[in-house]
């Protein structure tokens, strides 16, 4: 018979790399997950410039809780927010040479290795991971849960939005 220990004690590796991982480019960077991710969003942007609802839908969180983000980013000097040439109501966020090269001194996070890894399998082992994930969601009952797309802790999140009340 199976161990389910063994399926529990990976999850719990999982969710403990994430936390570590947090801690330590908060520490060490001084930014939350969240905000490095917004920063790479931006570096990947045409002009290394974006507006809010962009980085909203790539990031999906609500509005407040990315307002908060981008407040923080632009106090430390990684970020600007520019008036769109044209239409003063449109604010573009842009990236500054601070961000850009913070970015250049952080490594890369565990869901752009995963993101790598997981390109690289076939299209079979792909379907069982996907299958499996699937299973655990629904054995938790977790189908309704908002996430993004992104591997964070929700810890980060409610700083960010605590810390932009």
């Amino acid at each position: 018979m199976m161990d389910t220990n063994e399926i529990l004690i990976k999850i719990r590796k999982i969710v403990r790399s994430v936390d570590i991982e947090s801690k330590k480019i908060q520490k060490e960077y001084g930014v939350s997950i969240p905000q490095v991710l917004c920063l790479n969003f931006l570096h990947d942007s045409s002009n290394y410039q974006a507006t809010q609802g962009e980085i909203r839908k790539f990031l999906n969180l609500n509005s407040s809780t990315v307002s908060g983000i981008i407040n923080r980013l632009e106090k430390k000097g990684y970020l600007a927010r520019l008036p769109k040439t044209g239409d003063k109501r449109v604010v573009n966020i842009a990236l500054t040479s601070a961000g850009d090269s913070l970015l250049d001194r952080i490594p890369a996070l565990l869901h752009e290795q995963l993101s790598e890894r997981l390109q690289k399998l076939d299209s079979k082992e792909l379907e069982s991971v996907q299958h499996s994930l699937n299973t655990l969601v629904k054995l938790l009952n977790i189908e309704q849960v908002e996430a993004s797309p992104l591997i964070t802790l929700e810890s980060d999140l409610e700083e960010d939005e605590v810390l932009n009340q």
